[in-house]
């Protein structure tokens, strides 16, 4: 019954309405598909990446990286200078930039855009990247076409950082920025195609649990070297799908043009490939990191001035390191990615060849040794249920999280229960959508354990809104006024360290320290990452896919 249900909810999207041009003709559509709703159209408050997927689209930043040579390219700002000591960055923006509703682009919408992200009432994860020591960078627009930045010191990741910002419409959003609604607004209960956009794109129409269009901003910037616009393919749909099950059956029926395969999808996609019905490329090992952690923050677990003995637990470097020799990773690679994958050992992934730590030793699936650290440290059985209990009597039970509808966690899931269920833990596992599991990572913090994962960047100063103390997606213990450990504090000083120090070597070294660190101390526990590829239908031409995203994406073109 309930493969019949999704298949039939599936057939349902195929109604999506779609303009047509002269002589009757539906524009072609490039269809992609997304597991979640988003959460919000505001892209500076979102957090996850049901949102960004939909919204990025919509907004350029002032430079932008090429996923394939992972050097940076003009985007917004036509040239940039920095001076010699490294201190000031000067952006020149493109003439005649304009906004998709015909009001100019200018230098005061990168002003304002700097404001909102270091604006305490709105809360974002900008402001954690783009500290340098802690201290904002400053900035000063002299005319409508030029921004000037100024750091405190040298800042080696500053493009990266600038890199990731989309710039916003002050005309649009300045009041609301001086009223404190700005966190509320672009919510996804408004028009989305009142969204005023920069990008290559704006969102047409939105329904929820269905699908998203959008359709090519008639103002963007770019243009082929014939003065084509950019991007070719006029139309986008995103459609919302949340079964990774009906999302590879709507592909393979030729009704997603570009898919992400999970490690199952990939044996039936070669021979569909060998029969000429899709495209299949390898990109390489996934650049992020899937991972189990422990909530580890008070103001869950300290009420009235009673402590909840899972703080103490979760705090606990025996317990964590039990876990670590605890979870076979090799039958998670094996049973769950089918043996396209390999067990994650550093925080940053091994695509990122540069700041990778290669030299880590895993913790090994030992579960004798595993039992040995927790006996040592008072985490006993003293009543033969077969259910451990802590020094001071209290039984080991505890939930685990993880987002509905994503197969691959909710099997690593299974097999972290199986191995904890070994030990002695009484784990229970609370599967939800995947927007209000992130409400819960980062908003009420009301979860015990979970299995999530953070995509990852070329630049690791980007997870500086993870790795700091201070960050909002600390997500251990998110937000904290001050470290509340001496190595959560010796991260947050090699963060900061690692930003300002421009010898490479040097860099390289801190980012190391930091992996180390984690290494040792478990706040994330990495479970597996997987091989990555990307699958497609024929009809998409001039398509690159790497593991850092789409390399000259807006050239792409679509066969009818």
């Amino acid at each position: 019954m309930r493969v019949f249900a999704s298949i039939f909810s599936a057939l349902l999207l195929l109604s999506i309405p779609a303009c047509k041009k002269a002589g009757g003709h539906p524009p072609l559509s490039l269809r992609l598909a997304t597991l979640s709703d988003p959460k919000t159209f505001n892209l500076i408050v979102a957090d996850e990446t049901s949102s960004t997927d939909a919204v990025g689209p919509l907004f350029d930043s002032l430079v932008e990286m090429d996923p394939l040579t992972l050097d940076f390219k003009p985007s917004l700002a036509e040239r940039w200078e920095v001076s010699p000591d490294g201190k000031r960055w000067t952006f020149t923006l493109r003439k005649n930039l304009v906004w998709s509703d015909g009001v100019p682009l200018t230098s005061e919408d990168v002003i304002f855009t700097m404001k909102v992200i270091y604006n305490p009432s709105v809360p974002n994860s900008y402001a954690d990247i783009l500290k340098v020591n802690g201290q904002p960078i400053q900035f000063f627009t002299p005319d409508k076409r030029t921004v000037e930045f100024y750091l405190p010191v040298p800042f080696a990741p500053f493009l990266h950082s600038v890199g990731g910002i989309p710039i916003l419409p002050e005309h649009i959003l300045e009041k609301d920025l001086k009223a404190g609604r700005f966190a509320s607004r672009w919510n996804i209960s408004e028009d989305p195609s009142s969204i005023v956009a920069s990008g290559p794109y704006t969102m047409v129409r939105y329904e929820p649990a269905q699908f998203i269009l959008y359709r090519r901003n008639p103002h963007y910037w770019k243009y082929d070297n014939n003065g084509q616009p950019l991007p070719y393919i006029e139309r986008r749909t995103l459609l919302i799908i949340p079964s990774a099950d009906t999302q590879f059956l709507r592909f393979t029926h030729g009704d997603i043009d570009i898919y992400s395969p999970r490690a199952e999808d990939i044996s039936r996609l070669k021979k569909l490939s060998r029969k000429g019905k899709v495209k299949i490329e390898k990109t390489g090992v996934a650049p992020g990191i899937t991972f189990l952690t422990f909530n580890r923050n008070p103001r869950h677990y300290v009420k009235n001035g009673k402590t909840d003995p899972r703080l103490r637990w979760f705090s606990d470097r025996c317990f964590l390191r039990a876990v670590a020799y605890s979870l076979d990773k090799k039958t998670m690679v094996q049973n769950v990615l089918l043996g396209i994958g390999v067990p994650a050992v550093a925080f940053i992934s091994p695509a990122n060849v540069k700041y990778h730590h290669p030299h880590l030793k895993d913790y090994d699936y030992n579960p004798s040794k595993a039992k040995e650290i927790l006996r040592k440290c008072g985490y006993v059985d003293t009543n033969g249920d077969g259910w451990l209990e802590d020094p001071e009597g209290n039984r080991i039970e505890f939930n685990l999280f993880t987002n509905a509808g994503n197969q691959v966690r909710e099997k690593l899931c299974s097999i972290i229960m199986d191995d904890l269920t070994k030990l002695g833990m009484k784990v229970n596992f609370r599967p939800l959508d995947f927007n209000s599991l992130v409400e819960r990572l980062v908003a009420s913090f009301d979860w015990d354990a979970v299995v999530i994962g953070f995509t990852g960047s070329v630049e690791p100063h980007n997870g500086a809104n993870i790795l700091k103390s201070s960050g909002k997606l600390h997500i251990w213990n998110p937000a904290q006024e001050k470290p509340a450990t001496s190595w959560e504090a010796e991260i947050d000083r090699l963060v900061d360290e690692g930003a300002t120090t421009l010898d490479e070597k040097k860099r390289i070294a801190i980012y190391w320290k930091i992996q180390e660190i984690l290494h040792r101390e478990l706040p994330v526990i990495p479970l597996v990452r997987q091989v990555l590829y990307s699958a497609y239908l024929p009809r998409v031409k001039n398509f690159y896919p790497t593991v850092w995203g789409w390399h000259r994406w807006e050239y792409m073109t679509l066969e009818p």
